[in-house]
């Protein structure tokens, strides 16, 4: 008040906008170190999104970190796979020439639905080889569709309700519905062997052509993951 009698009022408006610029930048710094020390219980991760979704614009010293949280970096090393999927990973782009990007969402989906279904994972995986070489888009003369190439008039009861158009072409969905189509077909059947060539449409083939074909694939894909193994020992 005193201060203000002997300043002209452009002046005063100036020193009020500074004081009000730093009144704002002590509460933001009073903040950050609030939900600082909260991040030090709740992990670096949880910190920075939470200050990213307090400030969408954003605070230019931590810009570098949120980007590195909110990007998908280091997808096939984020440790959702286990050991022996991620080696069957490895080898599977390599054979096939898929990136490491595109095909994780597909073991994680096979892992997943093996667990559920009772199922190895890895044979899920053989089969997807067999079935489509891993092409989420591949399509039958009689109309089996995508990785699993499920038969959508016969299992479109099994896809989830939120299900999109097209569903049986969505990797992650047709993973999901083929490994309960392959597991009710060894059910039915008695056993692998029948379970597989039933699923593969060829129950007549006494040569059991078709099973012995994902059963290959499979031996393949432990045969990779040991000496993916080895290598690393």
């Amino acid at each position: 008040m005193f201060a203000s009698q002997f300043l002209s009022p452009a002046v005063q408006r100036v020193v009020a906008a500074v004081s009000h610029v730093v009144r704002k930048f002590l509460m933001l710094a009073g903040l950050v170190f609030v939900l600082g020390l909260a991040g030090s219980f709740q992990g670096q991760a949880g910190f920075l999104l939470g200050l990213q979704a307090m400030f969408p614009a954003g605070v230019s010293a931590s810009e570098p970190a949120v980007s590195a949280v909110t990007q998908p970096v280091a997808l096939v090393d984020d440790g959702r796979l286990v050991p022996s999927m991620q080696k069957a990973l490895d080898y599977v782009a390599r054979r096939y020439r898929v990136s490491h990007e595109a095909l994780l969402p597909i073991f994680l989906a096979a892992q997943g639905s093996a667990r559920e279904q009772g199922l190895d994972p890895l044979l899920v995986v053989a089969v997807i080889g067999v079935e489509s070489g891993f092409n989420p888009f591949s399509q039958s003369v009689v109309g089996a569709q995508g990785l699993m190439q499920v038969m959508p008039r016969f299992h479109s009861d099994k896809l989830p309700q939120d299900a999109g158009e097209l569903p049986f072409f969505d990797p992650v969905t047709n993973v999901q519905v083929g490994t309960r189509v392959l597991r009710e077909s060894i059910a039915r059947n008695g056993g692998l062997i029948p379970g597989l060539q039933q699923f593969g449409g060829a129950i007549e083939d006494p040569a059991q052509r078709y099973a012995n074909k994902v059963l290959a694939e499979r031996r393949r894909l432990e045969a990779a993951i040991r000496q993916g193994t080895q290598q690393r020992a």
